[in-house]
């Protein structure tokens, strides 16, 4: 199982890598597994702002549907269109070109609250 440790986890299984006042989100390795073959990712609109929680994306397998919850609050700045294209992207790079959303942060300890790898990894576990 692959769990980077430069990210931070939320428990709904969202990573979030922070790049200054933006927050770049996808769904873990774990997550991606246990959907199976992602065949559709529905995006937010950019200009949406999200609290903590809130379904911000939705990720569709051959198994399940599953809403991607933001993991921190902000307002979507970018959107990852190639896995819009591309849904595999979410299987075979869910840390690299399978990311999905970017949030700018509205408060930057809403990232030091979540999981760092080893929480999630014990998680998981």
């Amino acid at each position: 199982m692959n769990v980077p440790q430069n990210l931070r986890y939320n428990t709904s299984h969202e990573w979030v890598l922070l790049e200054g006042d933006v927050a770049t989100i996808g769904i873990s390795d774990h997550a991606q597994e246990e959907l199976t073959d992602v065949v559709f990712v529905e995006l937010p609109p950019v200009g949406k702002t999200v609290d903590v929680g809130d379904p911000t994306a939705v990720v569709e397998s051959v198994k399940a549907a599953s809403d991607i919850y933001a993991p921190i609050s902000g307002e979507v700045v970018e959107v990852n269109n190639e896995v819009e294209a591309n849904p595999a992207l979410v299987n075979t790079d869910p840390y690299g070109k399978g990311w999905i959303f970017k949030l700018k942060v509205k408060n930057a300890a809403q990232v030091e609250a979540l999981l760092d790898a080893a929480g999630y990894e014990a998680l998981i576990g």
